[in-house]
């Protein structure tokens, strides 16, 4: 285990697999995509529950569903923030004036 990732096994989908799943330091300050990624990878897989995540973390479930509907809509790249205005134009409805 290193300083700013706590690792947390997955129990193996077969005996020949063994996953770790890093997790971001709880005192995570600055939310890349990719530590984004990683708690929800984590939560996906049951290697945290969605509750401790959000406790470790301090994140509402809001914001955590946010994240997994990002990755499902748009992978990783989705949760990145500067992409945030461009990713939701993309997706939202045209509405039409009457």
């Amino acid at each position: 285990m290193n300083i700013a990732t706590k690792n947390i096994s997955v129990p193996p989908a077969n005996d020949d697999d063994t996953s770790t799943i890093e997790l971001p330091s709880p005192d995570t300050k600055r939310w890349v995509a990719r530590r984004k990624a990683q708690v929800v990878y984590a939560v996906q897989a049951g290697a945290i529950s969605l509750t401790d995540a959000c406790e470790r973390y301090s994140l509402s479930v809001e914001e955590f569903l946010g994240w997994q509907r990002a990755i499902e809509s748009n992978g990783i790249p989705g949760l990145r923030a500067t992409r945030l205005q461009k990713y939701r134009a993309e997706n939202q409805p045209v509405i039409a004036d009457s």
